[in-house]
């Protein structure tokens, strides 16, 4: 990161602590619940719908609360205090987690410090324009998802001795608290707000007349719409992979020891491929590189629905760090070159409607088909249709 500006480096310390936390939503919080729901005699399949029906009611909530707060957030001064409520209501909501013993208030915590988690997203991506330029935006962003991926393994490492040797799940929860709360610091120390509109005499009323218009302009324009509706289904089934993925695993037989450390695997391999595809960009146009990943995700789930043993899972958590890190620093990196980044906290509400908002879609359709047919490779098969009709849109979106 030497080529890096302070405050670039700093915006990247914020993937390093809260990756911490996807690590969590990835492996150990998915475990707990389910181990918790079989307690209580729950079926695998329906443990697996209820947490999908609770990680698709959090993805609503942040869609209804992005746009609307990320209008506000535009004003100047307002992106860094809304940042740090959310941001500090899901590092409460990580260590609340450590509390419940019943699987029905674990599920409520957790969903508690998830909406905390997303919401802090929205404000998050739009800094981007607040710390860098366009010329830089492909590499920067690369880089948030490659330290945050690499960074997240100190915490997760010494959360899997815990658990595997120790058996202190509720310390797990607190360490990941306090390392996301930490490496949140220096942002929040250094970040200035560059790109702004004035406040004016009813803040709250000119947001929302902003975000009307900003509304109107996203319909007009047809290289933001049509790069939403491929970002809404690509994303969608990427977003289900990492929260389902655990889940899924333990459904088809995986052990809990195989599943965490197969998951540290993935954010080993995704550190160098995020990089690499950071440094593509400069060489490769972006949106080719896009489409490359989608369609390395849908043999991902295609590979998926005949998993039965250990070493396919290990493989598939390769699969997935190969292009995990790409698909997901260069969708937020293109996006911004195509909005006004004076308006960036706006428009990347309607990213997160259409991106981690959108996610709802695939966790229902996974936990209804699973529930339905008593089956989680069904539900899991149907993610297919979503990278489909991503790639189709996306390209679309490229003739426009």
């Amino acid at each position: 990161m030497s080529n890096l500006t302070r405050k670039e480096k700093d915006w990247i310390l914020y993937d390093v602590g809260n990756s911490a936390f996807v690590m969590l939503t990835a492996t150990v919080i998915p475990i707990c619940f389910k181990n918790m729901a079989s307690e209580a005699s729950i079926s695998s399949s329906a443990s697996t719908a209820y947490f999908g029906y609770a990680s698709a009611f959090v993805t609503i909530l942040a869609a209804i609360l992005g746009p609307i707060l990320g209008a506000v957030a535009d004003i100047r001064g307002f992106k860094k205090p809304i940042f740090t409520c959310f941001m500090g209501a899901g590092v409460i909501g990580c260590a609340v987690l450590s509390f419940p013993t019943g699987w029905l208030s674990f599920l409520v915590a957790y969903i508690f410090a998830k909406v905390g988690f997303q919401g802090s997203l929205t404000f998050y991506d739009s800094m981007l324009t607040d710390v860098t330029d366009t010329k830089r935006v492909d590499e920067v962003s690369a880089h948030g998802y490659a330290w945050g991926y690499l960074g997240s393994c100190i915490p997760f490492v010494i959360s899997i001795l815990l658990v595997l040797y120790g058996g202190q799940i509720g310390v797990v929860f607190w360490l990941n608290a306090i390392w996301w709360f930490l490496m949140t610091l220096p942002l929040l120390k250094s970040f200035e707000q560059t790109c702004y509109v004035e406040a004016r005499e009813h803040p709250v009323k000119e947001s929302l007349e902003r975000l009307s218009h900003v509304v109107k302009e996203v319909v007009k324009n047809q290289k933001i719409f049509w790069f939403l509706a491929a970002f809404f289904f690509y994303i969608d089934g990427v977003y289900t992979i990492i929260d389902m993925a655990t889940s899924y695993g333990k459904d088809v037989g995986i052990s809990d020891t195989d599943l965490m450390l197969a998951l540290l695997l993935t954010q080993v391999v995704a550190f160098p491929c995020s990089i690499l595809f950071g440094k593509l960009a400069k060489k490769m146009e972006g949106g080719r590189l896009i489409k490359l990943s989608i369609i390395g995700y849908l043999g991902v789930v295609i590979f998926a629905v005949q998993m039965y043993h250990a070493w396919e899972f290990w493989l598939l958590a390769v699969c997935v760090a190969v292009f995990q890190g790409g698909i997901q620093a260069l969708s937020r990196s293109y996006y911004t070159k195509i909005i006004p980044p004076k308006q960036a906290a706006e428009y990347f509400g309607f990213y997160d409607i259409f991106g981690k908002g959108a996610a709802f879609v695939g966790t229902l359709m996974v936990g209804a088909a699973a529930q339905l047919s008593g089956n989680s490779r069904v539900g899991i098969g149907l993610l297919s249709i979503l990278f489909v009709l991503g790639y189709v849109c996306f390209v679309k979106m490229e003739k426009t």
